[in-house]
């Protein structure tokens, strides 16, 4: 007996300390229940923890000799169980063991409930069963109580563990799928943590970026603010616990570049020390480009409106000059002008209006059969006018078809074509107007010889008051309204505009429309 009894004190150590180096629950619960069922020979055994903090039911989570099907059978041993581990008491429990043994029709007469308590709160129960007609002696139970207290020390720190894991899992997860940049940083500035939206801002890999110094993945020029990153010590880079705002050009790999705005927050560990700096990334370049497309609007628009304005005051005031007698001529030279600044003037206006419908999504057409080919040659008429430098011709096959479209927002498709093909070939040349038939589609496009546009330039011609980047930009007139409101009338019409072009060779604008295109 006292050999057994020596037995058992080893196997407690052993198993006390095998316990203490897992933090795997499922299987820290595996072999709490068959170390406990071979220190007793029990037969078999379920192990039931707390189904919550505050719960009163307990749920199986480890078997021992019992098919996993009869588990749900056990339910008479595992409810009305009170939170504080003191009041911790099974009185019925062989009425309760009797109405599971009816149930699973197992021979399991015997039964020990080991409770499982941390800082007097109930975890769980360990409950060991015997079929034969051997009670539990009190040496098992003296056995199982020492055995008891690491085995719920041993759970406790697991679940901790098993808890601590799934909140660093979900925060991973919050800033892995957060819209901004997240960077998590370590006292000496090197990253430890790199969201895939940062990913996305810098052009880096998160698996190459992690570990690196952060200032050579998140290298920023023209830097406004304080650029944590560029610091020596992080430590010093602080003022207290407040967080530093810093904006800056960032290229990526490739040559690209963005405007981003970061913001770097320090944490402090208990001795107060910086443990960590978090850096919240965030790409601004749209908004940067939408500040400068409203400075650009406002300088554009001021000069386009101040010139013709002026022109026609000017000439208003000077023929209305009592002290001058002004001949037939002069006057209708001076009335020419300044009916074609009010053209001008009522032309940048209506732009101006149809590029704020566009954005207020109120922009509509009215649609009709048009025959473009009929369409630009009236607009080509109209522009022969205007200049003797430059030569038309029109090339559209016989059988082109009509189209189903607005016929006077087609027209300032052509004329907006047509007045970039004069305005940026000052030399003169041909101005050529065609088109074709392919598939579902008529193609139509205006070509001219003039001064091209640079590669890096064409992805944007489309956009809002963009205009090219050249010598000619500040002696010819435009808002760089008319490719953007080309393109949203080709859009509006289901359609597609594009163009080709080299610096110096010309440039080429196509636009497709469909030939089916039934109103909206």
């Amino acid at each position: 007996m006292i050999s057994y009894q020596l037995r058992q004190r080893e196997y407690l150590l052993q198993i006390s300390r095998a316990m203490t180096a897992r933090l795997d629950l499922p299987s820290l619960l595996g072999l709490i229940l068959t170390s406990a069922a071979d220190m007793v020979r029990g037969e078999a055994g379920v192990i039931a923890l707390r189904s919550g903090e505050s719960s009163t039911t307990l749920t199986i989570r480890a078997s021992y000799g019992i098919p996993q099907t009869l588990l749900p059978r056990f339910a008479p041993l595992l409810s009305g169980f009170p939170v504080d581990a003191a009041e911790y008491a099974i009185p019925d429990l062989q009425v309760r063991l009797s109405k599971v043994v009816q149930s699973i029709r197992l021979p399991l007469h015997q039964v020990i409930a080991l409770p499982l308590t941390f800082e007097e709160r109930l975890l769980g129960v360990i409950y060991l069963f015997r079929s034969g007609g051997v009670e539990f002696s009190t040496n098992d139970r003296s056995v199982l109580v020492s055995f008891g207290d690491q085995a719920a020390i041993a759970v406790r720190n697991a679940q901790l563990y098993q808890q601590v894991s799934a909140e660093k899992q979900q925060l991973d997860a919050v800033i892995q799928n957060s819209a901004n940049g997240i960077m998590i940083l370590d006292p000496s500035l090197r990253i430890r943590a790199f969201n895939r939206a940062l990913s996305r801002i810098t052009g880096w890999p998160p698996e190459q970026a992690i570990g690196r110094p952060c200032y050579q993945v998140l290298a920023l020029d023209e830097v406004v603010g304080k650029d944590i990153c560029a610091s020596d010590r992080a430590e010093v880079a602080f003022e207290g616990d407040e967080p530093a705002v810093a904006e800056g050009t960032l290229t990526r790999p490739g040559g690209a570049r963005a405007t981003v705005s970061v913001t770097y927050t320090p944490l402090y560990d208990e001795t107060g020390q910086l443990s960590d700096v978090i850096a919240n990334v965030t790409d601004i370049t749209r908004f940067r480009e939408a500040e400068e497309m409203k400075t650009t609007f406002v300088s554009v628009v001021s000069h386009e409106l101040k010139t013709p304005v002026s022109l026609i005051k000017g000439y208003a005031s000077t023929l209305a000059r009592e002290d001058a007698q002004w001949d037939m001529a002069t006057l209708r030279e001076g009335l020419q002008v300044i009916g074609d600044e009010a053209d001008r003037l009522n032309g940048l206006i209506n732009n101006l209006l149809d590029a704020s419908r566009i954005q207020a999504g109120a922009f509509h057409i009215e649609r009709g059969d048009v025959s473009l080919p009929r369409l630009a040659e009236k607009v080509v008429e109209s522009f022969r006018t205007q200049t003797t430098m430059h030569r038309f011709s029109l090339d559209f096959p016989p059988d082109y078809p009509c189209v189903v479209g607005d016929e006077e927002r087609l027209r300032q498709v052509f004329n907006n074509l047509l007045s970039n093909a004069i305005k940026y070939a000052p030399q003169g040349g041909e101005i050529r107007v065609g088109g074709w038939v392919e598939a579902d589609n008529v193609v139509a496009y205006v070509a001219d010889q003039g001064i091209g546009i640079p590669q890096d330039e064409q992805g944007q011609l489309f956009q809002r008051f963009h205009r090219v980047d050249s010598s000619l930009r500040r002696s010819t007139q435009g808002a760089g309204l008319g490719l953007y409101l080309c393109n949203s009338i080709i859009e509006a019409h289901g359609g597609r505009i594009w163009l080709r072009s080299e610096p110096g060779k010309g440039t080429t604008v196509f636009f497709a429309l469909p030939l089916e295109n039934d109103p909206q």
